[in-house]
């Protein structure tokens, strides 16, 4: 996991800046992941829509390779729809850059599921980039531009 960070930040620092992270209205990302923290280690894919400038609604799901110790809860999957607002024109952030706080609500296991994240994007040209999500879940991964 640390050989990923280091990898990921390496690319950060070195790539060549030629895209947009956020485009506003019609804009479509779709993340895959990992999840570090949170419900447990598992992967994760989610998917954003902009409905306007700053806002975009999307789904997303969460699948941990840890099970509970005691048996009782299966606590495994995390189903959800996601709103996120994009702050890059706020914070005057260049265009390859995208920071956005956010909710989740959906189904864990077989409860109600919610949650709030702030993440971050950066592009390294028009199609790829790398994200992070931190909040009561967690998560690190590749963005790719629809």
């Amino acid at each position: 996991m640390k050989r990923l960070m280091i990898l990921i930040a390496s690319a950060l620092l070195s790539a060549p800046v030629a895209a947009q992270a956020w485009s506003g209205n019609g804009d479509q990302k779709v993340q895959i992941g990992i999840s570090g923290w949170g419900n447990g280690t598992g992967i994760t894919g989610t998917y954003d829509y902009g409905i306007s400038n700053m806002l975009s609604l999307g789904a997303g799901a969460n699948i941990y390779f840890d099970d509970d110790k005691d048996g009782e809860n299966n606590n495994n999957f995390f189903l959800f729809g996601r709103f996120n607002v994009h702050l890059q024109d706020v914070l005057g952030l260049p265009e390859q850059w995208d920071v956005y706080p956010g909710l989740d609500v959906g189904v864990l296991g077989n409860t109600l599921g919610l949650g709030a994240h702030i993440g971050a994007r950066y592009f390294f040209n028009e199609k790829f980039g790398a994200f992070i999500e931190a909040g009561n879940n967690g998560s690190i991964g590749v963005s790719i531009n629809l």
